[in-house]
């Protein structure tokens, strides 16, 4: 208490993309003044010694428009030692959820500034599904989980490139998980943009997930055409598979257009997508001579979360990117 007015304060963590938590004091009477920039007290220095050794470039912001009008951000970090008279390859990062979303976070397994490390530009597009940026967007993937998300990230990526010199879009990899994976099955299939892509975790054949997941009313919930009380593979029994969201929006049914070398990575432990899922992907790029490779954990499920397991799984990501953006 202090001249009759109370101090309120709270003890918090903190991260941001380019720094793990660390314990924080807040004056909430400070943090609540949207006139000035705050910083709360660093209680906890964990990491000083480590960060002090690594160069972490920043996050930069940028929004754009889609054709609809939709107003979405995006996210560019440059690599490390950046020369602003040289072109980099491109890492094209795809979200999960997809109700999620990129943003100031550190992550570690998903960890933007790893992605960049090795001498990247990395990319990131919160499409229509993502969170934070209100109800509207965030249902605009229900029902069209090919449809204006991945024409949202096509044109977020074309904004990067015309305003970020320093992208070589002859260079390009996208690499999603979850939904993010589902989503690069979409990419293989609706366009040879990128030299490469990551799978992890993702969708292939919707029927086939929708039998075999732990998470019954997801599916349900996100297949359920325009209009319609549906939502199950045999609500759509007889229709036409433009009226089918099982089929009209199944990577599997478009693998005659696959070409683009791909990694598939898959644990045997997942449940929201069973490990089948991957099986038919690489299968299928197996049986269509495309470049692929197949990375299984059977010690993992949806997340890859063992220490080792989690720095093979770098190193074989990493390791395919550069098989396909990098000069020999």
């Amino acid at each position: 208490m202090t001249h009759g007015h109370a101090i309120e304060w709270i003890v918090g963590s903190l991260m941001k993309v380019d720094r793990p938590s660390e314990v924080v004091l807040a004056d909430l009477d400070k943090a609540s003044d949207d006139s000035t920039e705050y910083h709360p007290l660093q209680l906890t220095h964990l990491n000083d010694t480590l960060l002090a050794q690594l160069d972490l470039p920043a996050m930069e912001s940028f929004w754009f428009t889609v054709k609809d009008g939709t107003k979405l951000q995006g996210f560019v970090i440059r690599p490390p030692a950046f020369d602003p008279a040289k072109k980099y390859p491109l890492k094209f990062l795809i979200h999960g959820g997809p109700q999620g979303a990129w943003g100031d976070a550190w992550s570690y397994r998903w960890n933007a500034e790893l992605f960049a490390a090795n001498g990247y530009v990395v990319v990131m597009i919160n499409p229509r599904g993502s969170t934070g940026y209100g109800q509207a967007v965030v249902d605009g993937v229900n029902g069209d989980w090919g449809g204006k998300p991945f024409t949202d990230l096509m044109t977020g990526l074309d904004y990067a490139e015309q305003h970020y010199p320093l992208i070589d879009k002859s260079r390009e990899c996208a690499l999603g998980a979850s939904y993010g994976g589902y989503m690069a099955n979409w990419v293989l299939g609706h366009t040879d943009r990128f030299k490469c892509i990551v799978s992890h975790d993702g969708m292939f054949d919707a029927e086939s997930a929708f039998g075999t997941t732990e998470e019954d009313w997801f599916n349900i919930w996100e297949f359920k055409f325009p209009n319609t009380q549906g939502g199950h593979p045999w609500d759509y029994y007889g229709k036409p598979d433009a009226e089918n969201p099982f089929r009209k929006w199944s990577p599997s049914l478009y693998a005659k257009n696959f070409h683009t070398p791909t990694l598939v990575v898959h644990g045997q432990l997942d449940y929201r997508l069973d490990v089948s899922e991957g099986f038919q992907l690489f299968d299928t790029l197996q049986l269509l001579k495309v470049p692929s490779k197949m990375l299984y954990f059977p010690d993992e499920g949806h997340w890859v979360l063992k220490p080792q397991n989690s720095r093979l799984w770098w190193k074989t990501v990493n390791d395919w990117v550069d098989q396909w953006t990098k000069p020999k």
